[in-house]
C-alpha cells in the first residue's frame, strides 16, 4: 500500500468481464478511483458557498478572542498547588476532546446525506469530499479547516467565561479543576481538525508537529491511515487516535451501527458509497 495512496488505487486487478487495453487497463481502471480529479470530488468541492465561509470566518475569530480571555482568566486564578488538578485535567480534556472528535466523525461518516438541509451541504459535505480526495484538507486555509470546530468550541468557552466573570473568587477556586478541565478540552475539540490536516500532510511540517505525531501525542499520520482503508469503518478518533484501539476492540462502532440499522433500516456509509461510485 502506497504511502500516498491509502485506498490502493494504484493496485487495481481486471474485474471479471472487463477487457483490457494494450496497457493493461480497463476503461474502469483509468476512471480516477480518488483525488481532486475525481468527478464526486469536485461537485463536493463546488458546493463549498460564501455563506459557509462566512459563519467559518465568525466562529474562528470569536474562539480565538474567547481563547485568549479564557487564557488570561485561567491563569489569573492559578496556583502553584493545583498543578497536579491542571494535569489531570489536561489528560481527561484530551481524552474527551479525543472521544468527541470519534463520535462526530463516526456520525457524520456513517450516517445523513449531502442533501440533506443546511447540515448536509455546510457540515456533511467536508466528510464526503475527504473521503474520495483525503488531501483536500491540505488544501484548505486555517479558516475552511477550523472553522466548525472552533463553533463547537464556542459555547463551552462561552459558559467559562461567564463564570469567571459572575461567581466569586472562593466559588472559582472550588471549581477550578473543572474550569482546567473545561478549558483544556475546548483547546483540543478546536485544534482537532488542524491535527487531522497535520495527519494528512508529509512535506513542510515544523519540527514540533512531528515530534508530537512521532511520539503519539497528537494524532500520528501512519495511525490515521487505518481510516483511510474503505470503507472508513475505524479509528474515528482524531485528536489523539489514543482510543481508537480500544474503542475497536470492544467493537464500539459497529455495534452502534449493528443498533441503528436494525432500528431503522438506514444503512451505513450508503451516501457516503454514493459519492465514492461517482467516478464519471
Amino acid at each position: 500500500m502506497l504511502e500516498d495512496d491509502p485506498n490502493s488505487n494504484t493496485i487495481l486487478a481486471t474485474p471479471p468481464g472487463k477487457e483490457a487495453d494494450d496497457s493493461g487497463r480497463t476503461t474502469d481502471e483509468k476512471r480516477p478511483r480518488w483525488g481532486p480529479q475525481h468527478k464526486g470530488a469536485q461537485e463536493l468541492a463546488k458546493l463549498y458557498s460564501s455563506g459557509k465561509r462566512t459563519q467559518e470566518l465568525i466562529c474562528v475569530y470569536i474562539c480565538i478572542t474567547l481563547m485568549v480571555l479564557n487564557l488570561g482568566l485561567i491563569l489569573r486564578h492559578f496556583r502553584l498547588e493545583r498543578i497536579s488538578n491542571v494535569v489531570v485535567a489536561a489528560f481527561f480534556g484530551i481524552l474527551t476532546a479525543d472521544f468527541g472528535s470519534g463520535l462526530v466523525h463516526w456520525g457524520a461518516d456513517t450516517w445523513g446525506s449531502v442533501d440533506l438541509p443546511i447540515v448536509g451541504k455546510n457540515f456533511l459535505r467536508p466528510f464526503r469530499e475527504h473521503h474520495i480526495d483525503p488531501t483536500s484538507i491540505t488544501r484548505h486555509d486555517f479558516i475552511e479547516t477550523n472553522g466548525d470546530n472552533f463553533m463547537v468550541a464556542l459555547p463551552i468557552l462561552g459558559k467559562l467565561a461567564w463564570n469567571f466573570f459572575t461567581r466569586t473568587n472562593a466559588e472559582i477556586q472550588q471549581d477550578y479543576a473543572i474550569s482546567a478541565y473545561l478549558f483544556l478540552c475546548s483547546i483540543f475539540v478546536a485544534m482537532t481538525n488542524q491535527i487531522h490536516k497535520w495527519s494528512h500532510t508529509y512535506w513542510g511540517l515544523p519540527k514540533w508537529v512531528l515530534f508530537l505525531q512521532n511520539h503519539h501525542i497528537i494524532l500520528p499520520r501512519r495511525h490515521h491511515r487505518i481510516h483511510h482503508v474503505a470503507p472508513h469503518e475505524t479509528y474515528f478518533c482524531i485528536t489523539t487516535g489514543w482510543l481508537n484501539w480500544p474503542l475497536e476492540k470492544i467493537k464500539f462502532w459497529s455495534t452502534l451501527e449493528t443498533i441503528i440499522e436494525l432500528s431503522t433500516g438506514h444503512k451505513p456509509r450508503a451516501d457516503d458509497l454514493k459519492w465514492a461510485q461517482k467516478r464519471t
